[in-house]
């Protein structure tokens, strides 16, 4: 134990110099290097679509003076192409994955967009209005321009990687065999990867203190929760084959989910190649590894972009709408109870870091800390107007504030004070799993009854439930039904007080 206590601390030294250059690749905004690399490929295909459009109406007609009823079909081809390459994960990250592979996907959704025009075009008897000249100088400009874009988006992308920027740092669970050639794969593309390997740890005591391709093995999987407290990865690769000790290593995938249970550090299992064709859940390919993702949310890329865009646009628009009701409830606080408008508390956000939540104050006295305890029927420190404010759900308005600001969304988890989050984490196992999105005004657990002092654990269960089946099911479509269901029946309801 003493030799693995110094080989761990030599472990902390060395980390203190080598892992400050790889924080500082990293942006600490919710919108760090990767959103914004698939917001780029995004526009720029959307705009390589549209140049190839006008270009080929010039070729053609010799002028810029496009009828209504082409630019009408270049909009229905913009559409298009961006439904098919969302729903084909064009926007998803491609990193470690093969050009060849993104090109190929690019090919077929272009394909695919240009098949669609023609079967439109069919059933509406509206294909003599549109030159074919036009159509094929579309169809092949188009697909020259969308991979001529993609192919220098790559370029910059490897170049900007070897240059420190949009690195992940990943700690690697496993460094026998297979975590061995995992971490080779790493360490063979390092200069265009964008992945670092800060450290490896392995069940086999005679691995600690060694290293494997410059990575050092520092110990046990009992290591994790001390890295994990100095933040010093993004990701964890569970690279542990499962062969004939199966049950042994199940057990220990799940001891190490366990340890990493307060954590929102994405979680990747990376079978090996024979055992991959045997899983059924989908994989994605990195540097030829499949690669599944133990608990990812379909809230990432550019859906996640247009969220946030449609969440503070928005909050905006409800802010300036409902500005006299604010300015009537600041002033009904104000003459009803002495003291701040404003009930100002920390909370946890998106990716489990503190954010400090506004809310119309509702009681005489502000709570703070570890006293915090939540309010009950007839609590004597709630006032009269506070009372009204919270069987009306009113008292949440000026979390629209937050909205604007990037830290929350209109739907989403509801965001639990920080000593409540301390209290649960330690008897619901993915409790902290809610965090791996932004918190939210309103949410799933709340429009189906779940809202109101959580005074048991089996409250809190079903609460987390609704808001994990949230996560794991989201999209926009889902957005907007909750907040419509919010609108209807979501603002007063018998648990709020």
């Amino acid at each position: 134990m003493a030799v693995e206590s110094r080989q761990f601390g030599e472990f902390d030294r060395n980390m203190n110099v080598a892992s400050e250059a790889k924080v500082r690749r990293r942006s600490k905004s919710p919108f760090d290097y990767s959103t914004a690399v698939r917001v780029l490929y995004a526009v720029t295909d959307l705009a390589a679509v549209t140049v190839a459009a006008v270009a080929g109406y010039f070729l053609v007609f010799g002028n810029f003076s496009i009828p209504t009823r082409y630019q009408v079909a270049v909009l229905l081809g913009i559409l298009l192409t961006r439904l098919f390459y969302s729903q084909a994960g064009v926007y998803d990250s491609w990193r470690g994955r093969s050009l060849f592979d993104q090109l190929r996907t690019v090919l077929i959704g272009w394909l695919s967009v240009m098949a669609i025009m023609i079967l439109f075009a069919f059933l509406l008897d509206v294909g003599e209005q549109f030159s074919r000249l036009w159509l094929l100088y579309w169809a092949v400009g188009g697909l020259a321009m969308l991979v001529l874009s993609r192919l220098g988006a790559t370029l910059v992308l490897r170049r900007a990687r070897a240059r420190g920027w949009n690195h992940k740092r990943i700690v690697i669970v496993g460094a026998g065999e297979w975590g061995t050639e995992v971490m080779r794969r790493i360490h063979e593309a390092e200069n265009w990867i964008g992945l670092d390997v800060v450290c490896a740890v392995d069940a086999d005591d005679a691995l600690h203190g060694e290293q494997v391709h410059g990575i050092n093995v520092i110990g046990g999987y009992d290591k994790l929760p001390a890295l994990l407290e100095k933040k010093i990865f993004d990701e964890v690769w569970i690279c542990l084959p499962l062969g004939g000790r199966r049950t042994q290593t199940i057990d220990d995938i799940e001891r190490i989910r366990y340890m990493l249970r307060h954590s929102t550090v994405e979680q990747r299992l990376i079978p090996d190649l024979a055992e991959a064709r045997l899983m059924n859940k989908p994989a994605a390919e990195v540097m030829g590894l499949p690669v599944i993702s133990l608990n990812s949310s379909p809230m990432r890329g550019f859906p996640r972009y247009i969220k946030d865009v449609s969440d503070r646009v928005l909050s905006v628009f409800l802010l300036i709408a409902l500005s006299p009701l604010l300015l009537a409830i600041m002033v009904a606080i104000r003459l009803d109870s002495r003291g701040p408008v404003l009930f100002k508390q920390m909370r946890h956000g998106w990716d489990g870091k503190p954010i400090r939540v506004y809310k119309f104050r509702t009681m005489r006295v502000l709570e703070e800390g570890d006293s915090f305890t939540q309010a009950v029927p007839g609590d004597n420190r709630v006032t009269r107007v506070g009372a009204f404010l919270r069987r009306t759900s009113l008292d949440e308005l000026p979390q629209l504030f937050n909205v604007f600001q990037g830290k929350m969304s209109i739907v989403g988890p509801r965001p639990h004070p920080i000593q409540l989050n301390q209290q649960f984490m330690e008897q619901i196992d993915s409790y902290m799993q809610r965090h791996k999105v932004k918190p939210g005004i309103t949410g799933w657990a709340q429009v189906n009854g779940f809202r109101g002092p959580t005074d048991t654990l089996e409250k809190m269960e079903r609460r987390v439930e609704y808001d994990l089946y949230y996560i794991e099911n989201w999209s926009l479509w889902f957005d907007l039904r909750i907040i419509i269901m919010t609108v209807f029946n979501g603002f007063v309801h018998e648990n709020a007080i």
